[in-house]
């Protein structure tokens, strides 16, 4: 068990399976990229892309930060029925900085691929092609 300098328990939050937090700034910007959305469409696309849980607060609060750094704009879309909701869509800015994340998830992914290579031939090591042959049979 490992433990902080609090004395908490941090094996729980190390060994999650929960995506890194950043990685949620690309995934959005992808999303954005062939649709504009309202902000709960893309926190359920979020969910099926694999996020666990996504906190409202904190999710509108990156999309807020997002708009901010230029990399999505958002307006009023008064055209539905019940109260005004904020429809959101990415910007050039956004997409060169999506590029950029594409890029840097590739150079891991070619990592994540070789550590897979290797990790795998020590629980499924290659199998021998040549057939013993049972001296039984002969």
């Amino acid at each position: 068990m490992t433990t902080s300098r609090n004395g908490k328990d941090k094996t729980k939050k190390e060994h999650g399976t929960s995506a890194p937090k950043n990685l949620i700034i690309p995934v959005l910007l992808l999303h954005l990229k062939d649709w504009n959305a309202h902000g709960y469409e893309l926190m359920q696309k979020l969910t099926l892309f694999g996020f666990q849980s996504v906190d409202h607060g904190n999710f509108y609060r990156i999309l807020r930060q997002l708009e901010k750094d230029e990399l999505v704009i958002s307006e009023w879309d008064t055209t539905s029925s019940g109260p005004a909701k904020r429809i959101y869509s990415i910007t050039s800015e956004g997409e060169k900085y999506l590029d950029l994340w594409a890029n840097s998830l590739g150079q891991y992914q070619k990592m994540l691929d070789q550590f897979f290579s290797i990790y795998s031939n020590f629980f499924n090591p290659p199998r021998s092609t040549s057939k013993k042959v049972d001296k039984k049979d002969e």
